[in-house]
């Protein structure tokens, strides 16, 4: 009879130690999710400024090459370089997170749109009067405001992204993600160039 109570109390020790453990492996593994789905909608909010700014560019270079006619090869650079945009997001956009080389590229992407977009808005300064119009004035306070807030967003996806990282490689967090693959891989980073502590500012001398 003994024997039986002893069995009895040894299974439902056993019993009980598998719905805790159970209870704190669904623990952990429902706050990736909350976190892995943080990343994602910031990271949705990357993905909507920087197509604010490719909106903008096909307006922004029509109104600048009706005025600039001579400036050919920064047009077709600012061209060439949203096309390398669309080819780098194309079919991509929902793993980018969980690809730290597909991230990179997209980053790279945009810095050499970045790049191409400043030396255009640069032509403007020979055209005084491209700079009056009501037209250009309203794409430039357009413009402003993009390049800010994709700075703001950036900056936002990066601080979720640390949370998410954080607890990601928390012990024993770590061994659990593993488990699923790329499905909780760390999230990667956006890295500011040497000296980039502000957005670009977009300054037409006026």
């Amino acid at each position: 009879m003994k024997t039986k109570w002893y069995l009895l109390g040894c299974l439902g020790i056993l019993v009980v130690g598998v719905l805790v453990v159970g209870l704190s492996l669904a623990g952990v593994y429902n706050r990736l999710v909350r976190l892995d789905q943080a990343v994602q909608a910031q990271w949705g909010q990357v993905e909507n400024v920087y197509q604010r700014r490719m909106d903008l560019i096909p307006n922004l270079v029509a109104t600048v090459k009706g005025a600039a006619k001579f400036e050919k090869s920064t047009f077709t650079a600012v061209a060439e370089a949203r096309a390398k945009v669309g080819q780098v997001t194309s079919g991509q956009m929902q793993n980018l997170i969980n690809n730290p080389a597909a991230f990179r590229k997209f980053e790279q992407a945009q810095a050499g749109l970045s790049s191409a977009l400043s030396r255009l808005l640069v032509t403007v300064e020979r055209y005084p009067d491209l700079k009056a119009t009501q037209n250009f004035q309203d794409l430039q306070a357009q413009l402003e405001g993009t390049e800010n807030r994709i700075a703001v967003e950036r900056m936002r996806y990066n601080e979720i992204a640390r949370s998410f990282n954080t607890y990601r490689e928390s012990f024993p967090t770590n061994l659990i993600a593993g488990f699923f693959g790329t499905k909780f891989a760390p999230k990667p980073y956006f890295k500011a160039k040497t000296g980039a502590a502000t957005p670009p500012k977009v300054d037409f001398g006026q």
